[in-house]
């Protein structure tokens, strides 16, 4: 049997961090608590199940603080948490067993992350796989039999245990400032926390939010660094803030550019929001049907599905097409 350490990060948690660390009792060998601040319980709580609490100045980085948490660890492996997520009792005995299991060459557990959906989450699906226990100290193994090499890829299992994700409130506005405080400071984005900024604005971002990102995407859209799957999600957020902002040539200029390059659900519902709003429903339908049928989603799931349906719903009802209205209603019903 291996040893766990629990490593975690909070502030401001006391809603929340008992009942994660209930649903881990017992499974852990040893629980670090870092602070990045908290004016409420949380590390009140935290003294109930550990005396290894430490506090952490925050500054505006997430992985500053982890590998903080991550460095005060003396277990076989790390178990990473977060105060929102829970284990069910079913998911507690599997984790047991990989506990009781777990091969010594393992160098990363993945387990799925779940409830994404209900919570508005950055991530598309119910469940996705995710990293969370890893080996502290890494061994290297020499492998092949000649023109021998130290094997560099870590070993990767990916468990059946399932994380409920349960927070009790959006983390959305905290993600967006802490986005456009990097871009105010000069910092470039990484090709993959711009995808999670598009992703994040798509799926839980307001109007505003999008127009203060405006300014951002469209010169991401032009940054010849960019790769093009970051270009056509730099349009797709330009696109979004000029039709809000109602400025029809940035709105065509960046929704020509990305039907040009193939489309996507996402275009197509912009397309479908924008005739339909100017009371052209036969052109809106078009653009919702495409987004169905002949496109596919690149950050927002609901987009290639929930959306669109609705949209032709209301468009077909709006041209008394009743019939066709009630086609796409059972349609949609069926997939809630």
């Amino acid at each position: 049997m291996v040893t766990i350490s629990l490593c975690m990060i909070v502030k401001n948690e006391e809603k929340v961090l008992a009942r994660c660390l209930d649903s881990l009792s017992g499974l852990m060998d040893e629980i670090i608590i870092v602070d990045t601040g908290s004016l409420d319980r949380t590390k009140e709580i935290a003294s109930h199940y550990t005396d290894k609490i430490f506090d952490f100045k925050w500054t505006d980085d997430f992985s500053a603080a982890r590998n903080f948490a991550f460095s005060k660890a003396t277990q076989e492996y790390i178990y990473s948490a977060d105060a929102d997520e829970l284990l069910t009792s079913d998911n507690r005995e599997k984790f047991a067993l990989l506990k009781d299991k777990l091969l010594p060459e393992i160098d990363i557990v993945q387990m799925k992350y779940g409830n994404q959906l209900e919570f508005g989450a950055v991530y598309n699906y119910d469940e996705e796989y995710r990293p969370k226990l890893f080996r502290r100290l890494r061994t290297f193994v020499w492998e092949e039999s000649i023109h021998e090499t130290v094997r560099l890829e870590p070993v990767i299992f990916d468990s059946d245990i399932v994380i409920t994700h349960k927070p009790h409130e959006s983390h959305a506005q905290r993600d967006f400032a802490a986005f456009r405080k990097q871009i105010s400071e000069g910092r470039y984005l990484s090709k993959r926390l711009h995808n999670m900024y598009v992703r994040e604005l798509f799926i839980a971002g307001s109007d505003e939010d999008f127009i203060l990102a405006y300014d951002f995407f469209k010169e991401s859209a032009m940054d010849t660094q960019r790769s093009a799957d970051e270009i056509n999600e730099a349009c797709l957020a330009a696109a979004h803030a000029a039709r809000v902002l109602k400025d029809m040539t940035g709105f065509m200029k960046y929704t020509t550019k990305l039907v040009a390059c193939g489309g996507c659900s996402e275009i197509c519902c912009e397309l479908g929001i924008f005739y339909e709003a100017e009371g052209d429903f036969d052109e809106a339908v078009i653009w919702y049907y495409n987004a169905v049928y002949e496109t596919e989603p690149v950050v927002k799931k609901l987009a290639g599905d929930i959306e669109p349906l609705e949209g032709l719903v209301r468009c077909y009802r709006a041209l008394g097409m009743n019939e066709q209205a009630e086609e796409y209603f059972a349609k949609l019903s069926a997939i809630k």
